[in-house]
């Protein structure tokens, strides 16, 4: 490009390549595929909703071709990305796609446009840092999400981390994607952003983040300004709202069926309520259609025991047809009410529960603990506090429950809390449905049927016995009961019936005490030794399988996430507790059940799932580990449990 040519793209000077790879946020979301990216993109919508407007917020979903010239400062692009140089295998492979790519003379594109919304303020003001500029906050700004003044409408809106404008980077084969903005003066300007790794070009180094935009100077400072839109059609708005454009998309993002789908999945309760409404290549999706959709076969399986995957038709059927019972949830603090709509039926193979937020959007197919093959369906939604706790439980990709990204160690346990209670309640309301369903019909005396057959079954082994021959000599079977030491041997069961009792009785978990001989109070967590009894361990080739049985102790577990550390003991019983290092022994830790992976911190095996009352894990062996050791076992939960 010479010193002439109009620059496109503007990217900021660092002095050196620092940092190699590509964002990492990209990969998660090019992992979601088309859900991801419709989800995001319609929650945007929703969350810019006019206020004065009761009517509902309307997208328009258009896949097409588009001839690459048309492309707003391409070319400009194209020289970028055979500038890029990588370093590692990930990067190298990344680049040789895109350049696989760029030489296309047309190529696919995905746009979603809106309607009654309030498209992105001071736009004419370009890069001003102003909080009240979302233009600003929207195109150049990373990891930062417009959050408005009124409480209770940033408390109902769908975002919260500021990354999810990245999901549209990650449907281009080329990381790139434009948005054109009409404001509320009528103002029409388009922006775009390019993910690419640092790198050199022209002799001087630039950072990965490329901005479409025109670099203002004066002497003072410089600042990024939106170019006014005058560019082609595809990339054309002007009604009040906001588009988004993606060019080069990447294959299997352009299926309309998959996008349809992915809309009812994420949206169906908004679509429900009126509050959305979305055209995808020219299928209307609205409150009197839906059902339709859902209904069909050509979107959706409708054999109810061969729905295993995707709950969508099963979810609206629940939602519409019926009526909602309040259920209470409790981080520790706090109780929160919501509302569960929930469905018995022997037919259902999977059973599945719809967290969804006010807003409308469904947050996860929550899986609750113990009851994945219950024959139940069910859907969960809070008012104002509820929606404010979910989102913040939320992960970035507003895909699931967590309390992983929470920082506050107190916050993080009421999350833990929240979230198995949550499980807790649901599952009682589950074992609810299943009584009132399957009722008992009566007791049955079962005391003589016990009897006949204990009496079979000493006559089966008796006759079954072969002749023993002791000294080649036969050994004649009797059935004479010959009575020897009646007295002794009396005496003898009693004490070994009371050494039986004891043993049963001895409690599965001991409290592993302080030097003073009490356990401190003040401790976040409390530590107990396991009983070896309550502990099996199985070694199958590569593979060690560990199980523990709580169900004794559920005043002290319950179905709480422990963690879970074990020593070395020696042949004389004495303990070495920090001689065995878990990550030079162990390559994974997983639960074979839910196959939920397990990290290990300062040699423990953290936030272990307890389900009714049993942990179990899985763990791959690593090829020094030594199969002789024998241990013991311990357990640790929190002090306020």
């Amino acid at each position: 490009m010479t010193q002439n040519q109009q620059s496109y793209w503007q990217f900021s000077q660092i002095p050196n390549i620092e940092e190699s790879n590509f964002n990492k946020i990209l990969e998660r979301f090019y992992d979601m595929k088309v859900t991801g990216l419709v989800r995001e993109n319609i929650q945007n919508s929703l969350d810019g909703k006019l206020k004065e407007y009761d009517g509902p917020v309307i997208v328009k979903i258009q896949t097409g071709d588009i001839e690459t010239r048309l492309i707003p400062g391409v070319k400009e692009l194209i020289d970028r990305i055979y500038s890029l140089e990588g370093r590692n295998t990930y990067t190298k492979e990344t680049i040789q796609h895109m350049l696989n790519k760029v030489d296309q003379e047309s190529v696919s594109y995905i746009s979603f446009e809106d309607q009654n919304t309030k498209g992105l303020t001071g736009a004419k003001y370009g890069q001003s840092n102003s909080k009240d500029h979302t233009w600003g906050i929207y195109a150049y700004n990373k990891g930062v999400h417009f959050e408005e003044t009124d409480t209770a409408i940033e408390t109902a809106r769908g975002g919260s981390h500021g990354v999810g404008k990245i999901a549209s980077n990650a449907a281009s084969d080329i990381h790139l994607m434009y948005f054109a903005n009409c404001d509320e003066e009528g103002e029409q300007h388009l922006g775009g952003t390019i993910q690419l790794i640092e790198h050199s070009y022209n002799d001087r180094y630039y950072r990965a983040s490329g901005y479409f935009a025109e670099l203002k100077k004066d002497e003072y400072s410089s600042k990024f300004m939106p170019f006014e839109n005058n560019f082609h059609e595809v990339f054309s708005k002007n009604t009040r709202g906001l588009k988004i454009i993606i060019p080069y998309l990447r294959k299997g993002y352009a299926e309309t069926q998959d996008i349809v789908t992915s809309v009812c999945d994420s949206f169906f309760i908004s679509i429900i309520e009126g509050k959305l409404e979305v055209e995808v290549n020219g299928i209307k999706i609205n409150p009197d259609t839906i059902h339709d959709l859902v209904t069909n076969p050509s979107y959706y399986v409708q054999k109810i025991e061969d729905i295993k995957k995707n709950f969508t038709p099963l979810y609206v059927n629940t939602y519409l047809e019926k009526v909602p019972q309040e259920l209470n949830i409790s981080d520790g603090r706090h109780d929160f009410k919501f509302r569960l709509y929930f469905t018995y039926d022997e037919r259902i193979a999977k059973g599945r529960v719809a967290i969804v937020r006010t807003v409308g959007m469904k947050i996860e197919d929550l899986k609750v603990k113990g009851n994945v093959n219950k024959p139940f369906n069910a859907v969960l939604i809070g008012g104002s506090d509820e929606d404010s706790y979910l989102k913040s439980l939320e992960n970035e990709s507003h895909t699931e429950l967590s309390s992983d990204h929470i920082k506050d160690p107190v916050l993080q346990r009421q999350a833990k809390r929240f979230i198995n209670n949550l499980s807790r309640e649901i599952s009682k309301v589950i074992e609810k449905a299943m009584k009132d369903n399957n009722p008992v019909d009566g007791t049955m005396d079962t005391k003589n049927i016990i009897y006949l057959v204990e009496s079979q079954f000493k006559q089966d082994l008796m006759s079954s016995m072969g002749t023993v021959l002791i000294n080649s000599k036969p050994v004649v079977k009797t059935k004479t009961n010959v009575k020897k030491k009646e007295k002794r041997d009396k005496q003898k069961n009693s004490k070994q019936s009371t050494s039986r009792e004891a043993t049963k009785n001895r409690k599965p978990l001991k409290l592993i005490k302080n030097l003073e001989g009490k356990h401190d109070g003040e401790d976040q967590t409390k530590k107990y030794s396991a009983n070896p009894e309550m502990v099996e361990r199985i070694i199958v080739q590569d593979r060690e399988y560990l199980s523990f049985d709580f169900s004794k102790s559920k005043e002290t577990i319950g179905d709480y996430p422990c963690s879970i550390s074990l020593a070395v003991i020696d042949g004389m019983g004495v303990e070495h507790s920090n001689e065995f290092q878990l990550k030079d022994s162990y390559l994974t830790i997983r639960n074979p059940i839910t196959s939920q992976n397990y990290n290990i911190e300062n040699n423990s095996i953290k936030d272990v799932e307890v389900i009714e009352g049993k942990a179990r894990l899985e763990l791959t062996l690593s090829p020094n580990y030594n199969r002789a050791l024998k241990f013991v076992y311990y357990v640790e939960v929190p002090n306020d449990l």
